[in-house]
């Protein structure tokens, strides 16, 4: 089973990007945008970790944490804060509720997995590569490039991309991507899968322009095979 992480944040962005990159590293998460929703989820599920958001203009993370930290079943469940820019002041009331990890925002997405995979004892990833062509994307570390240059995408690219490496000259249909990309609790249109596939193009046009995602009318898309 994959660990559960509880992500509090009313940020639907933020949690988008923690939710991805946590998936694409083998964890699963789950969102909460207040004290009692936080609460209510840390009795019901089997968590593993909390993560939470702080910003400026919110200040219930460490209520959130102090809550958690004072229940038996709950005491000893890793707590990690991620501080926006204008919230550090939270810093001092997140330690005295017993805060276990604090970053500073914006934070390496390893360093956010590697700190949860310390605190919950789990085995580094082996840290494979996924290859087409002169297209590498490094799962663990949300790397990818093109001809060994950097190729910088957000997570819902990271994620479509993924997809479309995992099986080269294979067509995926718009709800596969959706599927793949997207958290099962939105609601996605077609024309967003496009709007994505055509960012992707735009960076791999710069980086790796022998590396072809092809439209497939009616179908979907798919990313070509490299000759030979």
């Amino acid at each position: 089973m994959k660990p559960l992480i509880l992500i509090c944040s009313q940020d639907a962005e933020l949690y988008l990007f923690l939710s991805h990159i946590l998936g694409v590293d083998g964890f699963t998460s789950e969102p909460a945008g207040g004290v009692k929703e936080a609460l209510a989820a840390a009795d019901e599920r089997e968590l593993q970790a909390v993560v939470l958001d702080c910003g400026p203009a919110s200040a219930t993370a460490s209520t959130i944490c102090a809550r958690l930290k004072r229940e038996p079943r709950t005491g000893d469940l890793p707590v990690i804060a991620l501080i926006a820019h204008g919230a550090e002041n939270q810093q001092l009331d997140l330690l005295k509720a017993g805060i276990d990890q604090s970053f500073v925002r914006p934070i390496a997405p390893a360093t956010l997995l590697d700190c949860l995979r310390t605190k919950l004892a789990l085995p580094k990833p082996n840290g494979s590569w996924l290859c087409c062509g002169g297209l590498e994307m490094k799962l663990d570390a949300y790397r990818v490039r093109g001809n060994g240059q950097d190729i910088h995408l957000g997570p819902l690219e990271f994620n479509l991309l993924r997809h479309l490496l995992e099986a080269p000259g294979k067509v995926f249909s718009r709800d596969e991507l959706i599927d793949a990309a997207w958290p099962d609790n939105i609601h996605i249109g077609a024309r967003t899968v496009d709007v994505h596939i055509s960012r992707i193009r735009k960076a791999l046009k710069a980086a790796s322009p022998d590396s072809v995602i092809r439209t497939v009318r009616s179908a979907g898309y798919s990313l070509e095979k490299p000759d030979g």
